[in-house]
């Protein structure tokens, strides 16, 4: 969610990334929706709050972890997950959302 009340999804099966302003139920294609892409993040201008600090948490589905941007940083770090799928308490298995 954004400062002015935007709530942000991420639709896995249509690949593609919505804003949903306040109070409304049709969402705007923000990123992707043009096919499968290259597995990038990309920063959108608008931003993305998802904690008090500013720090974005990616679910990489395809490389089975989840990944921390820090605010500022020019590079995301592995907190969980990224060796191999599975079911142990350090792995993951196509993690999204």
């Amino acid at each position: 969610m954004n400062k002015n009340g935007s709530l942000y999804v991420v639709n896995n099966g249509n690949i593609e990334a919505r804003r949903y302003p306040r109070g409304e139920s049709q969402g705007t294609v923000v990123a992707g929706g043009n096919g499968r892409e290259n597995h990038r993040v990309m920063k959108w201008m608008e931003g993305v709050v998802v904690d008090q600090l500013g720090t974005v948490y990616v679910a990489d589905s395809m490389n089975h972890r989840i990944v921390r941007w820090p605010k500022g940083a020019t590079q995301g770090s592995v907190i969980v997950g990224g060796k191999v799928e599975g079911g142990e308490s350090n792995q993951l298995y196509a993690s999204v959302g």
